[in-house]
C-alpha cells in the first residue's frame, strides 16, 4: 500500500466517526446518516482497492484508463450532491417564503385590531 492509501483510510475513519457523532447527536436524520455512511464506505472501499476498483469501473464503462474511470464517477457523485444540496437549499427558501407570508398576514391583522381598540377609546 501507499502511504496516500494510509492517508486516505485515515480520513475516511475519522469522517465516518464523525457523521455518526453527529447522528448521535441529533444533528443528522438517519437518512442523512446512511447516505453519508455509503459514501464514506465507498470511499473506503476505493482507498484500500484502488487500482482493482478503477480497473473494474474502466472495463465497465468502456474507457481507456482507470483513473479516468475514478474522475467519472468522482464527478457523478459530485453532481448528486449539489443537487441534494439545491434541494435542500430550495425547500429551506419556499419554507422561508411561506413563514413570511403568514407573520406578515398576522401582522396586518394585530395591526387592525390595534386601529379598532384606538378607535373605541
Amino acid at each position: 500500500m501507499y502511504a496516500v492509501q494510509y492517508i486516505a483510510i485515515a480520513v475516511v475513519l475519522i469522517l465516518m466517526v464523525y457523521v455518526l457523532g453527529r447522528y448521535g447527536r441529533r444533528e443528522f436524520e438517519w437518512g442523512d446518516f446512511l447516505f453519508w455512511e455509503a459514501i464514506l464506505i465507498g470511499l473506503l472501499v476505493v482507498s484500500i482497492f484502488p487500482v482493482q476498483i478503477a480497473n473494474e469501473i474502466r472495463k465497465l464503462l468502456g474507457l481507456g484508463r482507470g483513473l479516468d474511470a475514478l474522475f467519472v464517477i468522482g464527478i457523478g457523485l459530485a453532481y448528486i450532491l449539489v443537487f441534494k444540496v439545491y434541494l435542500t437549499v430550495d425547500k429551506t427558501e419556499r419554507e422561508i417564503t411561506e413563514l413570511t407570508r403568514k407573520i406578515a398576514i398576522e401582522l396586518e391583522e394585530i395591526r387592525e385590531m390595534l386601529e379598532e381598540i384606538e378607535k373605541k377609546s
